[in-house]
């Protein structure tokens, strides 16, 4: 086996292990405290401007705080509590864009963008390293030997 590929083959190791250790650590926690937290960020306050509830101490997100509780604790899903809050506020209520249609769009065009980006750098990149150079030509070593005459 080549160096070159080994060092491919200890790079796709360490990015699947990467991938995993992530996969499991972004597992969201079930407990209620947790998905009221989740919810509170992903929900925006309806009186502030560019403010989460969670972040937010106007009365109007403390009194959407309590109620997530309380819906949390009536046993309905996170889905069912932005449901109703979209239902009440509209979309307007939402600090992120949901996971499909035009809020694919929204998360994923900045992300092509970058990859796109990135690649084009990488391609441009390894065909400027595989650009011949070109020799000198008589004309200029004269140049450079003249110049390095006076120098000395």
């Amino acid at each position: 086996m080549t160096v070159r590929r080994g060092m491919w083959l200890a790079l796709v190791a360490v990015v699947g292990v990467m991938i995993v250790v992530l996969v499991i650590g972004s597992r969201p926690s079930r407990s209620i405290s947790a998905r009221a937290d989740r919810l509170e960020r992903q929900l925006a306050c309806p009186v502030c401007t560019g403010e989460s509830v969670a972040d937010s101490n106007a009365p109007e997100s403390r009194a959407i705080r309590a109620d997530i509780r309380t819906r949390l604790r009536a046993g309905q899903s996170d889905a069912q509590i932005r449901a109703a809050y979209v239902h009440a506020y509209g979309d307007r209520i939402l600090l992120t864009p949901d996971g499909g249609g035009l809020g694919v769009v929204a998360w994923g065009v900045p992300v092509v963008a970058v990859v796109l980006g990135g690649v084009g750098i990488a391609v441009m990149l390894r065909r400027w390293s595989r650009t011949p150079r070109l020799p000198a030509s008589d004309e200029d070593e004269a140049i450079v030997t003249r110049a390095r005459e006076k120098l000395a």
